[in-house]
């Protein structure tokens, strides 16, 4: 069945990946019958606007090609619209798709689950901020080590990919300090020390971190990630077992669940979905059924 497409790609994603499956997309989705109107920019902020115009024309699906920052902007036009969400996994990471059983770098395969795949609702982060008003986020938001190192790999021009992000993680660590935070979960207050905290819909965010490995973008809850206070040393052992989901049986390291929750932590500045978000202090509550994706047949991974 033909549809109304808004097609956004990132030519820049997966270290030009994203330009050449946005080229299969494109002739993919006008071979398909699918009407499309490319509302890709000159730059991110053009795009969202030319998107935003057409998803209030009420086109029938916003596809996104590129990594999480596309994903991004895609739940960003979508939520609470009856647009459909589709992605064509372009990026490094790819931590949305990957939890969402899609296809990933196979441009043929994620076009044709417009027609044979199905429609699914998931759940999205909502935040409420006082400057700049209300926001999503499908994946994971991170506010504490994390987002410390995604700011300064977007400032690094060297290397590219994931050894990038992996650098900045070298040279953070040692002028890091833990943070006093207040965490309010459902109400309930935890004042604390820590690494970083994560209030995560997927499992995963850094290109595999599995820093929630039960989260369920559909049970109407987040899983909150506290990480208190550790040693360079010890932090350094912990490390590595995010990419395994392990590193949860660390007696520094405790997993909430909640619908909403309140950061509080001065001059610390959030990332969703791999992307700069807001200021602490922020207001988060999980949304349920807020994105309609479009996904293959098989359950939700």
């Amino acid at each position: 069945m033909s549809q109304r497409v808004a097609l956004i790609v990132n030519p820049t994603s997966g270290k030009g990946v994203g330009r050449e499956l946005g080229e299969q997309a494109r002739h993919l989705l006008h071979e398909a019958g699918h009407h499309v109107v490319d509302v890709s920019g000159s730059d991110y902020r053009q795009a969202r606007e030319r998107a935003r115009g057409a998803v209030a024309d009420g086109l029938d699906t916003v596809v996104v090609v590129g990594g999480d920052g596309m994903v991004h902007l895609g739940v960003n036009l979508c939520a609470g619209t009856t647009a459909r969400l589709a992605v064509v996994a372009a990026g490094t990471g790819n931590d949305f798709a990957r939890n969402l059983g899609l296809p990933v770098r196979d441009a043929r395969a994620a076009v044709a689950l417009l027609t044979e795949g199905r429609t699914r609702s998931v759940d999205l982060g909502r935040v409420t901020d006082g400057v700049a008003g209300e926001r999503w986020f499908g994946g994971v938001l991170g506010a504490g080590f994390d987002a410390v190192v995604n700011a300064r790999a977007q400032r690094m021009t060297w290397p590219r990919g994931q050894m990038r992000y992996n650098l900045a993680v070298l040279r953070e660590l040692p002028v890091f300090r833990p943070i006093p935070y207040a965490v309010e979960l459902d109400g309930r207050r935890i004042e604390t020390r820590a690494m970083l905290v994560a209030v995560a819909n997927t499992t995963s965010f850094g290109g595999g971190m599995r820093v929630c490995p039960d989260a369920d973008v559909t049970d109407g809850l987040f899983d909150v990630m506290i990480v208190h206070a550790l040693s360079i040393p010890a932090f350094l052992r912990v490390f590595p077992k995010v990419y395994s989901g392990t590193h949860t049986t660390h007696p520094a390291v405790e997993i909430h669940r909640a619908r909403r929750v309140r950061l509080e932590a001065s001059g610390i500045h959030s990332q969703a979905d791999g992307e700069s978000f807001a200021d602490l202090p922020i207001d988060a509550e999980v949304v349920p059924g807020a994105l309609h994706v479009v996904t293959p047949e098989e359950v939700l991974a």
